[in-house]
């Protein structure tokens, strides 16, 4: 039911697109298990799923999702998505991971180096952020939750993820990693530590890899960076909206969005045109326009804006945002993706990170408009 109304064809989605743009606003009951995270940065307080062999994060954990008229249920040997009883498509669950039972030589266990997003090895390898506990808080942020929790470890050495990058990619079929890091006051914002860390993963499992640091004081940090074999970067401004970023990261908006965009250049210059991404976050009372607009500028100089919703994670400033409408986010999604469409920009291309694996947001798929399967109205597993 939703909104007294009997939910009938015409009122679900009818593409993939649509239904992953649609469970990522309003979450997904799991009356099934499945592999999720709780807390902390990154995809979290999310279950991890493939959707008609789509890569997707779909947030489990909130108030919204809690009342979500979409459920996950079990379906034979596998699952599938329901929404107030139509089947909408297949499902399929991610293992818990090989690797998370393996630990150190010092006993430090493998999951709290780095954790496997579907098939995507992540970590945040220094867990504290300047930003962190005082007025600067970005209001999205969760990085100091999972440390606090007892979930992970303060700083990861580049040994300790080279030796899980080789276990993940060896026992869980890892093909890439992401790393990322908490913003440092130094010249370098934690660009070259990321990195070296990212060099010990790259050499030591063959994986391409994404690193993602704030941009750094002295533009020459990039090309140090790309020195060490790194293969794509982030750089995430969060939104183009001025006001915004103002109000939800103000660390982050006096560094300001043309900072970005200079070190988004100079970025492009040493990795490639789309090895560049950043985080736009929809949801925080931006404009739409000025966010599309700033998205193709991005694009036009090669840089790949990865379009998400925003996940309110419990504990954090906007633990209480409610997620945009799916129809709201879809309009800008297809602005955007007309604009890829238009200078050659593809997921594809990426070589690791966010862009690459694509499962917290759902512009790739908006873009693809791959009908669904035959919808089975009140049909229900046995």
């Amino acid at each position: 039911m939703r909104g007294g109304a009997v939910t009938t064809i015409s009122d679900v989605p009818t593409t993939l697109g649509e239904l992953i743009t649609d469970l990522q606003s309003r979450g997904m009951r799991a009356k099934a298990e499945m592999e999720r995270r709780v807390g902390g940065a990154g995809p979290t307080d999310s279950g991890m799923i493939w959707i008609e062999g789509v890569a997707v994060t779909v947030p489990t954990e909130s108030a919204v999702a809690l009342t979500s008229p979409y459920t996950l249920e079990c379906e034979d040997a596998s699952y599938a998505i329901y929404r107030d009883g139509l089947r909408m498509a297949a499902a399929e669950g991610t293992p818990r991971p090989k690797y998370y039972d393996l630990e150190t030589a010092d006993g430090v266990p493998y999951w709290k180096i780095a954790l496997l997003h579907l098939d995507s090895l992540a970590s945040t390898v220094v867990q504290h952020c300047c930003y962190w506990g005082n007025s600067d808080q970005c209001g999205f942020c969760g990085i100091g939750l999972s440390l606090d929790a007892g979930r992970t470890i303060v700083k990861k050495t580049p040994e300790q993820l080279a030796e899980v990058a080789v276990a993940a990619k060896e026992l869980d079929g890892a093909v890439d990693a992401t790393l990322t890091t908490g913003s440092s006051n130094g010249r370098d914002r934690g660009a070259l530590y990321v990195a070296k860390c990212g060099q010990a993963v790259k050499e030591a499992a063959g994986l391409p890899v994404e690193v993602q640091f704030e941009p750094p004081r002295a533009l020459d940090i990039l090309d140090q960076v790309g020195e060490m074999g790194i293969d794509s970067v982030g750089i995430h401004i969060e939104t183009f909206d001025p006001h915004v970023l103002a109000r939800v990261a103000p660390g982050k908006a006096r560094t300001g969005i043309e900072a970005y965009f200079a070190a988004w250049e100079r970025a492009v210059k040493v990795f490639g045109e789309g090895q560049v991404s950043t985080y736009v976050i929809l949801g925080m009372g931006e404009d739409p326009d000025v966010t599309v607009e700033g998205c193709k500028r991005a694009i036009d100089i090669g840089v790949y804006p990865f379009v998400v919703p925003i996940r309110p994670v419990v504990g954090t400033l906007m633990a209480d945002v409610v997620p945009p409408s799916s129809e709201y986010t879809e309009r800008i999604y297809r602005r955007v993706a007309a604009h890829m469409r238009l200078r050659g920009m593809d997921a594809s291309n990426v070589s690791a990170g966010c862009a690459r694996c694509q499962a917290c947001s759902a512009i790739n798929s908006i873009a693809a408009d791959r009908p669904l399967p035959l919808l089975q109205l009140g049909q229900r597993p046995t």
